[in-house]
This record gives structure tokens, sequence and C-alpha cells, in this order.
């Protein structure tokens, strides 16, 4: 422990702790743009400055050492930072009203906190174009303060290296490799850049107006889902508790919205389960394509086709389950409604950006005949439509989900945790394999933040083992482990693989809120106390469920018995399997 003063408060913290957490453990503030608890520090804003015995330095870059004595605030910073953050506008557009991340935008919030006199500000360079190749995330150099969130994330984190800086000096900017398009690098369209970016340069693609006009279409029949996620962060953007599970209001927001029926991702989660399940089962059984990949993260399966294409055999043919439910929709729910399929639109709420690409991605995303789902938009998106509408979510009583795609399980709903959807998975595998139930329904050793977790689970005496990998920078080295075991002539490394893009999962997607909530410390945004939280509001849907199985899930009984026949054959492989194939890293 060191000893030190942060403004005459008598401080104590760990060694190696930074000025800038060392001040925050007593309630001191330091401005700050670039540092966030995800990143490294990078010392790019130069916002955090102090004074360490008369001399001028970086709070978040610099450890807080024995007997320091530390001003945070005077006249003098207050000067420093306020030409700093004049300098970083100089070269930003003045278009907040239009902006998506107006009154959630942290250099918004600290232009207004300073004072800083925008019409004082000369624009020094021209205005940048916009880049929303990937239709999935938008990159709006003009807006961009060079902060180096979304470089770290894309490259150290991620493992991605779609993003990277161009020039140097004044006109330095963040862009696609090589200066490319975003659609022409490795961008795996995870959104994780724009999760961690502080103002309005990353966001993602704008599709409410899609949504509206389908909703305003009488001749069409506009359906909606929503992913298990998006139900423990939307309330964020009403003033709730991180966390809190507001599923029962989010369908009345949706059926005010307009939408015809209102269905939910879980029960096609259930679905999923059915199928991957049985798929494990079979290539378990006849030890073929082992270790099994989870393929439900878009991003991971875009990584997986661009990054380890001879692995692509390994790769779960079940699609992700809004594409399940989107197929299903267009079949067996139209038949049953008396529908032509032609005129069903399927709109997905999801915590993720990569599903904009994803509906795309594959002619087998229209086994249907048609395209699974026509439309996705992010939990923002959602946020900002129920405020168009006017609609008081506050006020809003709970409501139901609609038949005969509504119902789920517990296991359905944590599909939107890291390890939630290996944990689903094996309740039901093991009463595939041995006709009973599994004992206890939940795993320790794959719960957590953890980049790699991993176990070994007993099935009547035969071992399986199973990883969790959250975070794709995680996967290189899960990768290297299963090919050290195979050069080795080891037993399989591992048999069963979830893997999941985000970290923590699709909790933190890169589509969910970043709610700046006045009573936390700075950076606004996804941190691992927010993962947390809204990981417990699904966990604890499942602790609570009548039924925590997805085989005991009554609606998908009668779905294969009334339409699809026997899991992973005839037309439940046609409509609810894809295939993949190689890509190519840069275009």
């Amino acid at each position: 422990m060191v000893k030190l003063k942060i403004d005459n408060f008598e401080v104590e913290v760990k060694e190696g702790t930074s000025i800038l957490d060392a001040a925050r453990s007593v309630q001191i503030d330091i401005p700050t743009l670039c540092k966030h608890p995800d990143v490294d520090p990078s010392a790019g804003c130069g916002m955090c400055i102090v004074k360490v015995g008369g001399r001028i330095m970086r709070s978040c870059c610099t450890p807080a050492a024995e007997g320091m004595e530390i001003i945070t605030n005077d006249a003098e910073l207050q000067e420093i930072r306020k030409t700093v953050l004049e300098l970083i506008l100089s070269n930003h557009p003045n278009d907040c009203l239009k902006c998506a991340r107006s009154g959630q935008c942290e250099l918004q919030e600290m232009a207004m906190q300073m004072g800083v006199d925008r019409d004082e500000i000369r624009k020094i360079l021209a205005q940048k174009e916009i880049d929303d190749s990937t239709q999935a995330i938008v990159l709006e150099p003009s807006k961009c303060i060079v902060c180096g969130r979304c470089v770290d994330i894309c490259q150290n984190q991620q493992n991605v290296w779609a993003l990277s800086y161009l020039n140097r000096g004044l006109p330095t900017k963040v862009s696609g490799a090589n200066d490319a398009k975003l659609a022409n690098t490795p961008c795996i369209k995870c959104g994780q850049c724009a999760a961690h970016c502080p103002t309005g340069a990353i966001t993602e693609y704008d599709d409410t107006k899609k949504v509206w006009d389908m909703l305003k279409d009488k001749e069409l029949v506009t359906v909606v889902q929503i992913a298990p996620a998006v139900r423990v962060a939307l309330g964020e953007e009403f003033g709730y508790d991180f966390g809190e599970n507001l599923t029962g209001k989010i369908y009345a927001a949706l059926r005010r919205l307009g939408f015809a029926k209102v269905f939910d991702t879980n029960f096609a989660a259930d679905l999923t389960i059915i199928e991957e399940a049985t798929e494990f089962v079979n290539r378990f059984t006849n030890k073929e394509n082992l270790p099994l990949f989870t393929s439900c993260c878009p991003a991971w399966v875009d990584y997986m086709e661009k990054y380890y294409p001879e692995r692509l055999s390994n790769l779960s043919s079940c699609k992700s389950p809004h594409q399940m439910l989107g197929a299903v929709a267009k079949t067996y729910y139209a038949q049953k409604a008396g529908i032509d399929p032609e005129k069903i639109r399927v709109v997905s709420v999801m915590p993720c950006t990569a599903k904009k690409w994803e509906i795309h991605r594959h002619e087998t995303m229209r086994s249907s005949g048609y395209q699974d789902v026509d439309v996705v938009i992010t939990t923002r998106e959602l946020a900002k439509m129920i405020r168009q509408a006017g609609i008081n979510f506050k006020g809003l009583k709970d409501e139901l989900a609609d038949d005969p795609l509504g119902e789920y399980s517990g296991a359905g709903t944590i599909f939107g945790v890291t390890g939630g959807v290996m944990t689903a998975a094996l309740r039901t595998a093991y009463f595939y394999i041995t006709g009973q139930e599994l004992g206890k329904l939940n795993f320790e050793a794959i719960e957590g933040l953890e980049g790699i977790k991993a176990a070994e689970v007993d099935i009547k005496g035969t071992k399986v083992k199973i990883a969790v990998v959250n975070g794709v920078g995680n996967v290189e080295e899960l990768m290297n482990q299963i090919r050290n075991a195979e050069e080795a002539g080891e037993d399989m490394s591992y048999h069963f693989i979830e893997v999941m893009a985000c970290r923590g999962g699709c909790i933190a997607g890169g589509g969910q809120p970043k709610v700046m909530m006045h009573n936390l410390p700075k950076p606004w945004g996804i941190n691992d106390e927010i993962r947390k939280l809204r990981s417990k509001g699904l966990n604890d849907e499942d602790e609570e469920a009548k039924n925590r199985l997805s085989h005991h899930n009554a609606s998908i009984k009668q779905l294969y018995a009334e339409f699809l026949g026997k899991a992973g054959e005839g037309k439940a492989h046609e409509l609810l399997h894809t295939k993949y194939r190689q890509r190519d890293l840069y275009k």
C-alpha cells in the first residue's frame, strides 16, 4: 500500500494504482475522455492532467507513489483543460441536435461543464466522409476525437484489427485498416467500438425508418421479437436500475408501437437448444468434427469464417435463435394464422449490431423462401422509437407475448450471458444421452467474466470437456490449446465450446444502452459492474422459472409434432440450419 495526499485528503491505495483511480476512490472526479475500464490507459486526450509536486502529469497513466502531494483542480489546470477541449472540438461538427449520441455524449457533457463557447471554435479540417459500408455500424470521422478507445478495443481486446490510426499530427483520424471501408476490412460488426466511443463517431446503422415504414403499410403483417439481453437493459434508457428485467413492459410498448404480434427470441433459443443438443450428441457419439463450436453469435461466426476457415466443419450448423424464429414465423406461424408469408415482416430487437449484417449473410437465411428476418434494430433504436411514439414506458402495465412463438424456459433466457448457451445445451444434451434430468442445472466453473472458462461434465461416467469464451480476443489462445493438444496426440482438449464475441456475452453487445448515469464514476457506458448486474437479471429469471429446460417447452414440442418432425432432420434441418464459407480478411 502507498500513502499520498490528493487535494489535501489522506489517501491509501494499492501500489500500482493510477492517480486517476486513487482520486476516484475518495470521490474526486478528474475529467477524462480516453480512459475506460475496458482499455489500457493511453493518455490520448490530455484532459486528466493533475499537478504532482508542481509538475503537470496525466493521471490516467501515472501510478500513485508514496508521499505524493497531488492537486487535481486549480485555475491553471482548468485553463489548460479548457484549451485542450477547444482543440478537440475544433475538428468536431456542430450538429449535436441530429447526432445519435446527443444527450448521452461524454464530449457534449464535458463541453457544457467547462463552459466552452462553440462560436469561438474555428473549423480547421474539412468534413470527412461517413463510412456506413457494413450496414451495421457507422463510422463518422468528423465526430472522432482520436481518444483511441475504439482502436484499442478492436486491436488489443477483440484481436480483429479492422480499425487503425491514419496520418499524424492534426490530420490524424481513425479509419478502416489501410484507410479501407469497414466492409472491406476484417471488421466482424461486433460493435464494441461503438459501445466504447465517447461521442457519436461510431454508432449503429439506423434502421428505425424501415420499421416505421413497415408499421405504416397496412398490407403487411409486421411481427417483432426481443432477444434475452434486451429485457435487462432497455429500462436503463428510462431511468430503471441496471439489470432490471422489464419483459412485460417491453411487450406492452411493442404493441403500442403497432406490431401485429409480439414474439420472444427466447422461444427460439429453446428451439436452438433442441437442434444444437441433438447435433452435439450425434457428433459426440460418433466422434466426428469435434470440438463443436456454438454458432449463436454472428460476429463470432464472421470471425471464424475469416480467421479460422479450416475449422468451419467444427462450427454448429444451427442458425442463431432470431433467425430460427424468423424462418418459423414465415412458415409455421403463417400456416396456422392463415397469412400469406409474403405479407409477413419480421423485426428483431437485438443487443447486437452484428445481427444487422447476419440477416443478409447467406442464401440459407432464406430457407423458407423468404428472408428469415427483414430488419434488425438495437436496444438503443427501440428506446428511440418508444420516445418518438410518445409512449410513457414507466406507466405501462406488464403484458404477455403472443402464441405460438412466445413461450420459453429459463434455459432460453440465459442465452444472453456468457456461459448461458453452454449451460442450456448441456441440460438438454444430458437428458438426450441418459434419459434422465441433470441434477444440478448450473455450472459454476463457466460462470463469470473470465475470458476462457473450462470444466468437465460427467455424463453417466463419460467425461465431456467444455469451454466457454467471451471476447473474441481470447479465441486465439483457445485455438492454440486445441492445436497443441492435437499435435501432441493427446485426447480431445475440448468437446463442446461456446464463443461470444463481446465480453460478458450479449448483455454487453454493441447495440446496448450507453446511458450516462450521473451517480456512477465516469466514463459512462458499459463496464464490468453493469455486465454483472445485467447478467444477474437474466440468471435470476432462470432460477425463478417454473421450467428451466428447453426440452420441456410445451410450445416447442407442439412445433415439432405439428410441423418440423424430427430434430436435426428433414424440415427442421432445412429451416433451422445454415452453411459457412471462407471470407477474405480484406477485399
